[in-house]
């Protein structure tokens, strides 16, 4: 049996060439090349038994001629590779019905599995695509590897009525990613009906919910149609699902179950067209143990789960939605805006304990109080109350006092006579920069930017005073 042949179109040279090797390794054969032209070429003249392409080619974007491409060779599973790792690219993976996506930088070893297991399965049927979508209407902000995550779901999601549990933080987007499944999913011409469990007095959920008939109870005056029958067609979201009362957590597992529903007071069963998908920031399975939520309804709810990550957890996005609750807060009638780079690497070290929510509305007020034109480091100094939890001030010497013991040393050591300058800044920048990388876990774009020099500036002097990425490490004098 002859081995399965891959096409690797990928126009950095190292990349195709690393994974050309480890797909040889399981006896696979590969042919590279780095654009569309030698792409096109290369499958009018070869059989493949699947291709890896990036998207930003040598002569143009890789994923625009890509559908026509797959057409002519319909029974080839294409794997899509990309460094735009923002959720458009992954639902034009989806809509070109890509057998798989993989943001940059990927783990090899997934990549390779994935190949074997699209040469062995046959991409399924393609179906009508999607309408052509652009990043400036795409609800979510954020190119983090926790978000490329979360894209890479959602555009699995787009096809199917699977039932989806969102859980995370307050503040960290699940409505968006509800109403983003809904949008570019084949249920976008039905409706999206969105209900806050925490928001209804719990006599008044089941009603809400499945609606009533006229003197089904005090107060029912006339028949009323519940949520679940206007979301018809469309897609239900249950918000706050851990707030949900127990007598109406068991009709809504019956509803589910069954697929059918009937009003309070009706004897009338209505068959459901709806796709379920609940959110909560409350740790469900300890909910359960506590008795507060029934395991059954979980697992029925949490068949696709998606877990959002906290702000913490993907500074490297806090530049971008900064930038982009700018040009909404123009949008809205405030002042319009920059930010400077000494102001995002403040923002990056905030706890934002209100996530995104809380970032979007200091944005705002910075935009509306900001006497300058561009936010810097001092404006968000200014307008920004410290943290009522934040640590206190370290006890001991003065800074010039320290400068004076650091000169007393010196001349015990009789060193008074050398260049105490450089000496003098080592001692200062070794635990400052020891500090600031433990502080942000290594991430060297985020101490840059917090201590608002080049990255490249940084690396070197890391590299000079022998500093890890965890802030540890032996400087070149020998101390700590």
């Amino acid at each position: 049996m002859k081995p399965p042949r891959v096409l690797i179109v990928e126009d950095d040279a190292s990349i195709g060439l690393v994974v050309s090797a480890a797909l040889q390794a399981e006896n696979i054969e590969t042919s590279l090349c780095d654009s569309v032209a030698a792409r096109d070429t290369a499958l009018a003249s070869g059989h493949f038994d699947l291709m890896l392409t990036d998207v930003m080619l040598k002569d143009s974007d890789g994923l625009t001629t890509l559908k026509e491409a797959m057409e002519k060779t319909p029974d080839m599973p294409v794997i899509i590779m990309s460094a735009q790792n923002t959720l458009e690219t992954a639902v034009r993976a989806s809509e070109i019905d890509a057998f798989e996506y993989f943001p940059k930088p990927f783990d090899l070893n997934d990549l390779v599995l994935a190949v074997k297991q699209g040469i062995e399965k046959r991409r399924s049927t393609a179906q009508d695509p999607f309408e052509s979508l652009t990043e400036a209407n795409l609800p979510m902000i954020g190119r983090s590897a926790a978000m490329q995550d979360v894209y890479r779901m959602v555009a699995r999601l787009l096809r199917n009525d699977l039932s989806v549990l969102i859980s995370g933080e307050s503040g960290t987007g699940k409505e968006l990613v509800a109403d983003a499944i809904h949008n570019l999913g084949h249920r976008k011409t039905g409706p999206f009906v969105a209900v806050n469990m925490a928001a209804i007095p719990s006599e008044l959920i089941e009603a809400e919910l499945f609606g009533h008939e006229k003197g089904a109870f005090t107060g029912a005056v006339g028949q009323s149609i519940g949520r679940f029958e206007q979301a018809q067609g469309g897609t239900l979201f249950l918000d706050e699902i851990g707030d949900m009362p127990m007598h109406a957590q068991t009709r809504l597992l019956r509803a589910l179950q069954s697929g059918v529903i009937s009003r309070i007071g009706g004897k009338a069963s209505i068959r459901l067209d709806v796709r379920i998908v609940a959110a909560t920031n409350q740790n469900l399975p300890t909910l359960i143990e506590k008795g507060g939520f029934r395991e059954d309804l979980f697992y029925r709810l949490n068949v696709v789960p998606i877990e959002m990550p906290p702000l913490r957890d993907r500074t490297e996005d806090i530049g971008l939605l900064a930038q982009h609750f700018l040009m909404m807060a123009a949008k809205d009638g405030l002042p319009m805006r920059k930010i400077d780079d000494n102001a995002i690497g403040h923002l990056m070290v905030m706890p934002w304990r209100g996530n995104i929510r809380e970032l979007k509305n200091l944005v705002y007020r910075l935009a509306l109080l900001c006497r300058e034109d561009t936010i810097t480091d001092a404006t968000i100094m200014q307008f920004v109350e410290p943290a009522h939890d934040a640590e206190p001030p370290i006890q001991g010497a003065s800074f010039e006092a320290a400068v004076a013991q650091f000169l007393r040393d010196q001349r015990q050591r009789g060193s008074m006579r050398e260049k105490l300058y450089p000496r003098a800044l080592a001692q200062f920048e070794i635990p400052l920069l020891q500090h600031v990388m433990k502080q942000v876990k290594g991430n060297q774009l985020k101490a840059a930017a917090l201590l608002g020099i080049n990255r490249n500036t940084l690396r070197k002097k890391l590299t000079d005073y022998g500093i890890g990425p965890s802030g540890g490490g032996i400087g070149p004098s020998g101390g700590r």
